[in-house]
């Protein structure tokens, strides 16, 4: 009845869902800019951090096109209340992910953390079901209690270059003994120019012997 009442719709185009689509149409999904670093041995998102940190490996499903159909859907996904999004990339890469060598010796799958303040004002971190169903297919913890963030910023996405740097953001490692001598694979929604993934990665490694891979729904 209720699916009567209030259909679902498509992330992508808004047009209702077929009783076996989900999330997306079948006509969204092949119009997605996928580039799946993992399946390939293109190092693009790995290089951006080189000189910064060290990085094991690193992936993003999608292209962030602005104007296109990520930007739609990631904008549905912070803004919107649509939260199965987050879900669906994470069940999607989180089975490709199972499969590569790579990430199989990964222990532990933390998310980059919203403010307080945020978390209580948007409801959810739009990352969290993108890094429990790669957690689950890793079959590993999904631990949101490690990374904390101490500083309030703006929405990173849709800012110039130069100004995303001029605000830094703060985070702390919480329980650094958990992961002392893990592999740790830290989950974003979007990578743009990396500086908040970099502010992570910096308090994350300073644990004994950590090693550090990357996995994202989009890069820019």
């Amino acid at each position: 009845m209720l699916n009567v009442l209030f259909p679902k719709v498509c992330n992508g185009c808004k047009k209702i869902l077929l009783k076996a689509e989900n999330t997306l149409c079948t006509q969204c999904l092949h119009r997605l800019p996928l580039i799946g670093h993992h399946k390939t041995a293109n190092q693009s998102m790995k290089n951006i951090f080189y000189g910064r940190f060290m990085v094991e490996n690193a992936t993003a499903l999608l292209q962030f096109q602005k104007k296109g159909i990520t930007q739609e859907i990631l904008h549905n996904l912070k803004y919107k209340g649509q939260k199965e999004i987050s879900y669906f990339f994470g069940k999607w890469l989180g089975a490709e992910l199972s499969s590569v060598q790579q990430y199989r010796s990964v222990d532990m799958v933390v998310p980059v953390p919203l403010h307080k303040q945020k978390l209580k004002k948007r409801g959810y971190n739009q990352v969290e079901g993108f890094g429990k169903e790669i957690a689950a297919a890793l079959d590993v913890p999904y631990r949101d209690d490690i990374l904390l963030k101490i500083s309030k910023t703006n929405s990173q996405v849709f800012k110039k270059r130069f100004t995303r740097f001029e605000t830094e953001e703060i985070f702390t490692v919480q329980k650094p003994d958990l992961i002392k001598n893990k592999h740790i694979l830290l989950v974003d929604d979007i990578i743009t120019t990396g500086a908040t993934i970099e502010n992570c990665a910096v308090q994350l490694l300073k644990s004994t012997n950590t090693k550090l891979s990357l996995a994202t729904i989009a890069i820019a």
